[in-house]
C-alpha cells in the first residue's frame, strides 16, 4: 500500500439536478429532481434543496412528489450531461495516464502516475486546482476525496460533499475507519450488512475485532478475508484506465402497458435508430443486435440476432430488431422495450448494402402479404400518437422565432408551457403556446459556461495557464512539497 495520499475520488455534486439548476436561472436554490415523470418512474437525481425533504436517487418518482410537492420535476437530459461529463474527464486526463471514471459524474485517478502529486502538499494543491478548474469550465462543483487507497479516497471525497475537499492522512486511516458503519466498506449491500448486524457486526472496529477466521465462517473465503483487509485499511486495488465499450443500447420504460403490436413495431423502431445515433456517436459499429421486452407480468425476454459483419446502418439495425420483435408474444402488453448493439468495432463492412438488401428480401414475402393491413393499422397508429417532435419532455430546450432559448416546464391538454432564459440571463418570463405552434420547436442544450470565441470546444482542457499551477513533474528536491509559491482557491 502507497504511504502517500495520491489517490483522487471526483464526484460531482448532485450531477443531473445541478447541471439543470446551472442551466436554468429560475431553478438555482430550489428543489430539483430528474427522473422519469410517469407513474413508473424513478428519481435519477435530487439537488440538496429536494434532499431537505428526503428525496434521494433510485426513490419512486411517485413518492418523491408527495414528499417534495412543490419541487420542479424534470426529464433527464443525457446529452448534456455527457457533454459536461466529457469535459471533466478531459481536466481529469491532463492530470494523469490512470483515470478510471466510474459513471458520467465518479472517477478515480492515480495522480502518482501522471506525476502531478508525490506527497500530501502536492497531492492537496492538485485537488484545489482540479475543483477550481471544473467550475470554471464546467460550472458545476465537485467533492474531492484524496488518500493512499481507492477505498478510503472513495470515503474522504462522501464527506467532502458537497463542495469540498478532504485528504485522509497516512497513518490515521485505522482511527477513522473504527467508528464506521459496515456499510462503509465497499460490498457491503444491505443484505451483508443484515448479516453482520445479526451477528452482532455494525462497525468497522467491529469487524476487525470479530478476526478473519470468523469472516470466513460467516459470509465465505473470498469476502470475509477481502472484508477483513478493508477493515484494516487495506485496499491494494489499482487505478485501472478506462475499459473498452462492450454494448450500445437505449431503451424505454413506458406509464401504460402497450397493447398494440403495430405501435410496439413503432417503438422499436424508433428505439433502433437511437440506438443507430448513439452508436455512431461513438465512433463505433456491432455485429450483434439485440432486442429486450418487459412484458405486463414484469417477465423479460432477450433475443440476439448475429450479423456478417458489423455495421452502423439504421436500416440493418431496424430489420434486425423487427426479425427479433417477430419471436415474441406480446399479448399481454408490454411496459419496456429496448434495443442494443454488441460485438462493437471502430469499422464497418464494406457490404453493408448488400447485407440490408438481404435483410430486406427476407422479410419481403411476409410484407407483402400483410401490405394492405399492416399499412392501414400503422398509419391508425400514427394518427393517435403525437409526432416525435412535438412531444415536450418537461425540462428540454425549445427555441421560439420570436422569444428565443428556452425550456419546457410543462404541457398537457394540448398546450406547453415555456419559460425563456439562457445559462447566462436572468430568471426569465413564462408563456404557454400551442403543442402544434409552427414557431417553437425542441432544440439543443446551450453550454453551462458561455464559451468565448477564443475558447477551446467541449471536453477540451485549456492547456494554457488554467492548467500550470500543478507542477508537470516532482522537483528535484521534495522540500518544501512542491507547492511553495504556488496558491489555489478551493
Amino acid at each position: 500500500m502507497r504511504t502517500a495520499p495520491t489517490i483522487l475520488h471526483l464526484d460531482m455534486d448532485a450531477f443531473f439536478a445541478s447541471a439543470e439548476q446551472a442551466s436554468k436561472p429560475s431553478l438555482r436554490g430550489k428543489a430539483v429532481v430528474v427522473g422519469g415523470l410517469g407513474p413508473r418512474g424513478v428519481v435519477a437525481t435530487a439537488s440538496y434543496e429536494a434532499r431537505v425533504f428526503g428525496v434521494h436517487s433510485a426513490m419512486p418518482m411517485a413518492q418523491a412528489r408527495r414528499l417534495a410537492p412543490n419541487a420542479a420535476y424534470l426529464v433527464p437530459r443525457f446529452g448534456l450531461y455527457r457533454e459536461v461529463s466529457e469535459q471533466v474527464m478531459a481536466l481529469l486526463g491532463a492530470l494523469s495516464p490512470l483515470v478510471e471514471p466510474l459513471s458520467l459524474d465518479e472517477a478515480f485517478v492515480d495522480l502518482e502516475a501522471g506525476d502531478t502529486a508525490w506527497d500530501e502538499a502536492s497531492a492537496r494543491l492538485t485537488g484545489a486546482k482540479l475543483r477550481a478548474d471544473i467550475r470554471a469550465v464546467t460550472g458545476l462543483t465537485g467533492s474531492v476525496g484524496l488518500a493512499a487507497s481507492k477505498m478510503l479516497a472513495k470515503i474522504a471525497s462522501e464527506q467532502a460533499k458537497p463542495d469540498g475537499l478532504v485528504l485522509i492522512e497516512p497513518g490515521t486511516e485505522r482511527a477513522l475507519l473504527g467508528p464506521m458503519s459496515v456499510r462503509t466498506l465497499p460490498g457491503v449491500g444491505p443484505a451483508t450488512g443484515d448479516h453482520l448486524r445479526r451477528a452482532g457486526i455494525t462497525t468497522v472496529d467491529e469487524i476487525a475485532e470479530a478476526g478473519e477466521d470468523e469472516l470466513v465462517r460467516l459470509l465465505g473465503k473470498a469476502h470475509g478475508h477481502a472484508l477483513y483487509a478493508m477493515a484494516l485499511a487495506h485496499d491494494e486495488r489499482p487505478v485501472v484506465a478506462e475499459r473498452e465499450t462492450k454494448s450500445v443500447s437505449v431503451e424505454d420504460t413506458y406509464d401504460v402497458d402497450i397493447h398494440d403490436r403495430v405501435r410496439v413495431g413503432l417503438e422499436v423502431q424508433r428505439l433502433a435508430d437511437r440506438c443507430v445515433q448513439r452508436l455512431r456517436g461513438a465512433g463505433l459499429s456491432g455485429r450483434t443486435i439485440v432486442l429486450k421486452v418487459r412484458r405486463y407480468d414484469f417477465s423479460t425476454l432477450t433475443r440476439s440476432e448475429t450479423l456478417r459483419g458489423p455495421t452502423d446502418d439504421p436500416a440493418v439495425v431496424r430489420e434486425a430488431a423487427a426479425r427479433l420483435l417477430d419471436a415474441v408474444d406480446t399479448t399481454g402488453g408490454v411496459r419496456l422495450l429496448g434495443v442494443g448493439v454488441s460485438g462493437l468495432a471502430d469499422y464497418t463492412q464494406e457490404d453493408l448494402f448488400a447485407q440490408a438488401q438481404a435483410a430486406a428480401g427476407e422479410l419481403a414475402a411476409q410484407e407483402h402479404a400483410a401490405e394492405h393491413t399492416e399499412e392501414a393499422a400503422e398509419e391508425s397508429a400514427v394518427e393517435q400518437l403525437p409526432p416525435a417532435e412535438r412531444r415536450w419532455p418537461a425540462g428540454h430546450d425549445v427555441r421560439h422565432t420570436e422569444y428565443g432559448h428556452g425550456w419546457v416546464q410543462g404541457s398537457g391538454l394540448g398546450r406547453v408551457t415555456v419559460r425563456f432564459e439562457t445559462p447566462y440571463s436572468e430568471p426569465g418570463r413564462v408563456r404557454t403556446f400551442r403543442t402544434d405552434d409552427p414557431q417553437l420547436e425542441l432544440a439543443d442544450p446551450l453550454p453551462l459556461v458561455e464559451r468565448r470565441p477564443e475558447d477551446p470546444g467541449p471536453g477540451v482542457a485549456d492547456p494554457g495557464p488554467q492548467m500550470s499551477s500543478v507542477p508537470a513533474s516532482r522537483p528535484k528536491s521534495r522540500s518544501g512539497g512542491g507547492a511553495g509559491g504556488a496558491t489555489s482557491r478551493p
